[in-house]
């Protein structure tokens, strides 16, 4: 190991917001919250550098993830990725709680290549892409009771979505497998396919089949930008979750292996209006049931 990589702030690609496949902390969300997010995103960052860096051994990794868990908490030195995420939660009276959740996910990608079945895969998911939507909403003062379990929904597809999206690259750099096994037993397929440059019969069903199971974790979620009260938010969540849709839906059709399946920017600002633009038109028309005060309130 190099003796730079001593923290994982060393370990940083310089891989930023602006090369993620969906909006972070775009414009759409008010100024109030934009640090709060950015500062989140940096920290996570910062982790998921560690966990998919080729030069560290596992137990290298848990221990720069243990640093990265302890600066935040106070329990450790100071490291300048974590310095301005912990002003924010601060700021905003947010606990830690997500971003170290996150870190688990982290732990999980040192330990762990091969997902047994589709429980597991979305057990990965509750640690790995849920509590990034519970920061957002947390952070904006939404009520858990009522936006949770569809923000939960459509975190989880997008990670999905980005698995297969990935799944050559994955496997190719970082000899990881998130496809579940059982299901590429099922349709014949095995993991050695996913390093070929064109997807197999078997392996296109397989995404396929994962394709439609995650229009429907994106299906169970969106009623989520109608249930959120800050605007600007739901209209950035509408964005996300019609972008997410359509990607989805290319996958049943298309083979991420040989074939793009990102948006071109064009795409991609068109793909996102149409989401923003149905929210709009929805919004006056939702229910404005009472709900319990958020916590933090009063700050």
């Amino acid at each position: 190991m190099s003796a730079a990589l001593q923290t994982a702030s060393d370990a940083r690609t310089g891989k930023g917001q602006h090369d993620e496949n969906f909006p972070v902390a775009s414009h759409l969300i008010h100024p109030r919250y934009r640090g709060a997010i950015l500062a989140f995103y940096n920290y996570v960052r910062a982790g998921d550098d560690v966990a998919d860096h080729t030069g560290l051994s596992p137990e290298r990794k848990i221990a720069m993830l243990d640093a990265l868990a302890d600066a935040l908490t106070g329990k450790g030195g100071s490291d300048p990725t974590v310095e301005p995420l912990k002003r924010e939660l601060a700021a905003h009276r947010q606990p830690p709680t997500h971003a170290l959740e996150l870190l688990d996910a982290f732990r999980m990608d040192a330990r762990k290549s091969r997902y047994a079945d589709w429980d597991e895969l979305i057990h990965y998911c509750r640690y790995s892409a849920i509590p990034v939507g519970r920061f957002l909403l947390d952070v904006h003062g939404e009520d858990p009771a009522r936006v949770y379990r569809t923000s939960d929904a459509i975190c989880a597809a997008l990670q999905v979505l980005n698995h297969l999206q990935d799944c050559g690259k994955d496997f190719r750099d970082l000899d990881r497998v998130y496809i579940p096994l059982d299901v590429m037993r099922k349709h014949g397929a095995d993991v050695s396919m996913l390093g070929a440059d064109r997807a197999s019969p078997q392996l296109r069903a397989v995404i396929r089949e994962l394709a439609e199971r995650t229009l429907v974790l994106l299906e169970e979620g969106a009623p989520l930008p109608n249930q959120i009260d800050d605007l600007r938010l739901s209209l950035e969540i509408a964005a996300i979750h019609r972008l997410a849709v359509v990607l989805t839906k290319g996958l049943l059709t298309r083979d991420p292996l040989s074939e793009k399946v990102h948006h071109g920017k064009a795409a991609f600002a068109l793909t996102a209006l149409g989401g923003i633009a149905a929210t709009l038109v929805r919004r006056p028309f939702r229910s404005r049931a009472p709900r319990p005060a958020p916590a933090g309130a009063g700050r």
